[in-house]
């Protein structure tokens, strides 16, 4: 990369255009939803009922009346009107009114509202355009909820939902790079004292988005990709392109000010931060693969985009970025601001150095403290509640959201709530209709409508035009799907609905066929159940990979256990302090969201995401320690030094990648807010108190077993990442000494005084090994290597 680095940066350039260009157009493949299994029984049953019976109604259009009842001659009339004119509209389909079909559970309690249902055609894109034009039609001037009529109309359900949820996703993500990126780059500015310095991190932060875009675009053609990914990918693109950037460019400096060349100082820089950089992104890919055992697209999505992101961010860094640095040469520090032309950047930090020699003199009165703190923020997980997104995810101001909060208020029956009852199989008319009245008495059910009638407390009630006579019944056995529809009393959500779905599968069905329960409440089920089933195998993935993945890059059998044992316990504390601010409804005033339960799939997201992002910092950290250790430096230098070296860093990539995390906590959209909260938070404790004071604390107590490993392991020898390569004529593999004259003794290398000495500024190319008695000095300017 560094002999032909103008070829390479042509390359980065053109896939950057490529990746604008055809990455532009990834919005348009994707979809929201995505929080159910595909194979489960609700959707089972969605599937089968749309095939054979029509859909489920996913629009709600409730109709207010300006003065009386709904059931005065002039709103009754608007209201047949408004039937007829939403059953003419296309791609609209099964609509049921309370002026046509006489459903009291359709009548608000109060008399003053009625409820019209019915499905829109369609999906993505499509759906989307087709339920927000009927939303502005149904209140245009000439429609039904001007002055001019008896009714006001408002329109909700879940399609309008989902639209909704797509539009503000879309403009907040706009709205956060409008901020994060001038932010970012004016924070970077501040940490490295140069505006050269300070783009190039940035600069792969945006390779690794663009590119993530075109892989979510081809992906998004093939397969379902969620859009809430995009989010994922601005946040993480930027993060982690900044938390690689950082660490190569303040090598690089580093390198530089010890007198080494432009292009061996890259090289040098790629073979200690850049191996950093490998282990880093191949953990971090590990815990967002585990996100692929589970079956909602959701969660696969950001397994997809998260992937994506941290390699091309890692590769980016290890090729791109040593190419530029090998041009640029002293000009990184260019355009430095003036308050900060002596800034060092990668030096020892004199704060994380003092921190550390504090910590690792008292190493339990340091660590129980903040073992303490993190349990207490970890308890309120322990009383967490689980439910799947609807429009309450929405601000109170959108369209869908004040429609739902009207039907939840004033009906019986829950808007689109109703319960998709599928049975295949074999049976007759009569043994359907005994199962319909069965289910009819079961408690929370308004009522249960079949193709045969209406049935309410297990009595038969037909609706007017719905109900066929006994005489027109098949008579014999029919082997095909029949649907009822089970209007709950109760909002979906709710244990209530979940009960009632478990009543209903525990209902004995028709003979000779099976039973399928699908809609809102059976897909809380079902996710919930997916959800809880594969944990532990997520679990044991994460783990397990995390394991052999640390245990490569430190040759120890503790470290991998103590960092895996942290971040679990940081992960409670993140968890907790979710459900307290979102569940309880602390601080709802100040974000504007709506308290209630957490999504069954965001506690799974979270974890996978600061998982992996706390092995990264994990890493980091360990680099510099084990490269003292294997110094010669002992435990308790080796960790102060590490600290010493690694402390900023770490410090200024968690801060610039919480700031581009919290910035999500602006969004108008609950599921963003929990998710760019939970993640900045997470990665602010693992930066500061997990990193800066649990791991020397532990690893000092840990002692000499910090190293042990078993012999198989042991006695592999690993090339040493910080040895100095010969200068850029013979930049190359080194070539092997000539073996000494018969009867002559080795010539030992010279020894030198100072703590460590730059080959590319001396004659003689030597590398040599700190003796564990030389200690460096508070001001000394030492690399373990």
């Amino acid at each position: 990369m560094t002999r032909r680095p103008r070829l390479v940066l042509l390359a980065a350039l053109v896939f950057l255009l490529l990746s604008a260009v055809f990455g532009a157009d990834a919005t348009g493949r994707l979809k929201t939803q995505g929080y159910d299994d595909p194979r489960s029984e609700s959707s089972r049953a969605a599937v089968l009922a749309a095939r054979h019976s029509g859909a489920s109604p996913n629009l709600v259009v409730v109709a207010q009346a300006r003065g009386g009842s709904v059931d005065s001659p002039a709103a009754r009339s608007a209201g047949e009107a408004l039937t007829g004119r939403l059953a003419a509209e296309p791609h609209v389909n099964a609509v049921t009114s309370y002026w046509t079909g006489d459903a009291a559970e359709l009548r608000s309690r109060d008399g003053r509202a009625a409820m019209l249902v019915a499905h829109v055609d369609g999906e993505g894109d499509r759906l989307a355009a087709r339920v927000e034009r009927l939303s502005e039609e149904l209140g245009t001037p000439a429609g039904p909820g001007t002055a001019a009529t008896p009714l006001t109309v408002h329109v909700g359900g879940p399609a309008l939902v989902d639209a909704e949820l797509q539009n503000l996703s879309e403009s907040d993500l706009k709205r956060a790079e409008a901020v994060v990126l001038p932010g970012t780059l004016v924070l970077l500015v501040l940490v490295f004292g140069s505006v050269v310095a300070a783009a190039l991190p940035l600069l792969i932060g945006v390779l690794a988005v663009a590119g993530t875009l075109l892989a979510l675009s081809i992906l998004g053609s093939v397969t379902d990709v969620s859009v809430f990914a995009l989010n994922l990918t601005t946040a993480l693109g930027l993060g982690l392109g900044i938390d690689y950037g950082l660490l190569v460019v303040s090598r690089f400096r580093e390198e530089l000010a010890d007198g080494c060349s432009p292009r061996t100082a890259a090289v040098r820089t790629v073979r200690t931060a850049g191996h950093t950089i490998v282990f880093s992104a191949a953990t971090v890919s590990a815990a967002l693969a585990t996100l692929l055992v589970f079956p909602p697209y959701f969660l696969r999505s950001f397994a997809y985009a998260g992937i994506a992101v941290v390699v091309i961010a890692a590769v980016s860094a290890v090729t791109v970025l040593p190419a530029l640095l090998a041009l640029l040469g002293k000009r990184v520090n260019a355009w430095a601001v003036p308050w900060r032309r002596r800034v060092h950047s990668g030096s020892r930090s004199r704060l994380w150095e003092g921190l550390a020699r504090i910590v690792v003199r008292r190493p339990l009165l340091a660590a129980l403290p903040v073992i303490g703190l993190l349990a207490l923020l970890a308890g309120p997980f322990a009383h967490a509640g689980f439910a799947t997104p609807d429009d309450r995810a929405l601000p109170k101001g959108s369209a869908a959201r004040q429609t739902g909060d009207l039907v939840r208020g004033a009906f019986d029956m829950k808007g689109a709530g109703a319960l998709a009852v599928v049975t295949t199989g074999t049976s007759t008319p009569s043994a359907r209709e005994d199962h319909a009245r069965r289910l009819s008495a079961l408690p929370q059910v308004a009522r249960v409508v079949t193709p045969e009638g209406t049935f309410r407390d297990g009595a038969s009630a037909p609706l007017p035009g719905s109900a066929r006579s006994a005489a027109a019944r098949p008579a014999g056995a029919v082997a095909s799907p029949a649907r009822l529809s089970v209007v709950p009393l109760v909002d979906p959500q709710s244990r209530a609905a979940q009960q009632l779905v478990r009543d209903i599968r525990a209902t004995p069905g028709p003979a000779g066929a099976d039973v399928l329960v699908g809609g809102p409440s059976a897909v809380l089920v079902d996710a919930k159940d997916t959800v809880g089933d594969r944990i532990p195998l997520a679990l044991s993935l994460i783990t397990a990979t995390t394991f052999v993945l640390l245990l490569g890059f430190t040759r120890s059998l503790l470290l991998p256990l103590k960092a895996i044992a942290l971040n679990a316990l940081s992960l409670a504390a993140v968890l907790g302090a979710m459900t307290w601010i979102f569940q309880a409804g602390h601080l709802q005033h100040l974000l504007g969201f709506t308290p209630g339960p957490l999504s069954t799939t965001m506690p799974v997201l979270l974890f996978c995401i600061v998982f992996g992002l706390s092995v990264d910092y994990e890493v980091f950290v360990l680099a510099r320690i084990k490269e003292a250790h294997d110094a010669g430096q002992d435990d308790t230098s080796s960790i102060v030094s590490g600290i010493a070296r690694t402390g900023g860093i770490v410090t200024t990539a968690g801060a610039l990648l919480a700031f581009t995390l919290l910035s999500f906590g602006t969004s108008q959209v609950s599921l963003l807010q929990f998710f760019g909260i939970g993640a900045g938070l997470g990665v602010l404790l693992d930066a500061t108190l997990v990193r800066g004071v649990l791991v020397p604390a532990l690893m000092r107590l840990a002692g000499g077993l910090n190293w042990w490993a078993p012999w198989p392991i042991r006695r592999r020898r690993v090339p040493r990442p910080a040895s100095r390569p010969p200068p850029d004529s013979a930049v190359g593999p080194p070539r092997p000494a000539p073996p000494p004259s018969p009867g002559t003794a080795p010539v030992p290398p010279p020894a030198r005084a100072a703590d460590r000495e730059c080959a590319c500024a001396a004659t003689a190319h030597t590398v040599r090994t700190t003796p564990a008695a030389v200690r460096p000095g508070p001001h000394d300017k030492e690399d373990p290597s």
